[in-house]
């Protein structure tokens, strides 16, 4: 089957079923999507297909199949993805960051669609979980960029 990830076509050979996550990871060596849970539950496998945050871990290959995935690799070609990442080093959101990948992304996907979103709207679309506990810098970072104080 052919995917588009981060702007290219890749062949790909995988069951149906296969998570998209062990494709992009194993299949195709990009290991910036992490695995954290299997469940859906952690949000570090989250990437954007057509725009949209979506875990990974639970997502069959098949169903994204014609559509446009990004990974964080090529998150700041983007520039919402640019900015969101210029943030997270300004407020040195990350500390061992596993999760800051999945962070981004869902970072990234609030911004695409909501360019100044309210503390509510980043309260429910920042849930991904953070092991080291950095939430007060991940809001920090999701405050500068919704009241357009952030830019890269």
């Amino acid at each position: 089957m052919e995917l588009r990830i981060n702007q290219k076509a890749y062949q790909v050979e995988a069951e149906a079923d296969t998570p998209l996550l062990w494709v992009i990871r194993d299949n195709l060596g990009l290991t910036g999507t992490k695995y954290g849970c299997g469940l859906a539950q952690c949000g570090a496998c989250s990437v954007l297909v057509d725009g949209n945050v979506v875990r990974s871990c639970v997502t069959p290959v098949a169903g994204v199949v014609g559509r446009e995935i990004t990974t964080i690799e090529a998150i700041e070609a983007d520039e919402v993805g640019k900015r969101v990442v210029s943030a997270w080093v300004e407020h040195q959101v990350a500390q061992c960051g596993y999760c800051q990948s999945g962070q981004v992304m869902a970072a990234t996907a609030l911004l695409k669609h909501t360019p100044a979103p309210s503390k509510a709207q980043i309260d429910a679309a920042m849930v991904n979980l953070c092991r080291c506990g950095t939430y007060n810098a991940i809001h920090a970072a999701m405050d500068g960029l919704a009241a357009g104080k952030e830019t890269a």
